[in-house]
């Protein structure tokens, strides 16, 4: 079965995108999901095809010029991009349609 990618992004792929990924992966670890995470900035992440993006509401009309299949690629946008009760709420339902966790 193939591995669960996640990808956090933001402008230079660096500091907020790494903040988001660490407060993700507390709220993967509740969840007991493994994934493979990794974070990126806004152009690498559109090649880089992974199952989940996760990026700042800021970000959406930059991801919307680009021709992502959202039929493989889940866009996650947050408000606050270390919340994680913002994170949990989101990325779950997110989750249950990808199969990894039950309803």
């Amino acid at each position: 079965m193939k591995q669960l990618t996640i990808l956090f992004v933001c402008g230079a792929g660096l500091g907020s995108s790494f903040a988001c990924q660490m407060s993700a992966e507390d709220v993967l670890e509740t969840l007991g999901v493994k994934a493979r995470l990794d974070h990126s900035d806004i152009s690498s992440a559109v090649s880089m095809q992974p199952d989940i993006i996760m990026t700042g509401q800021n970000f959406q009309s930059q991801f919307e010029k680009f021709a992502i299949d959202e039929a493989k690629t889940s866009l996650i946008y947050l408000k606050n991009i270390v919340s994680k009760a913002e994170i949990e709420e989101k990325i779950v339902p997110v989750l249950i349609q990808k199969g990894i966790l039950n309803d």
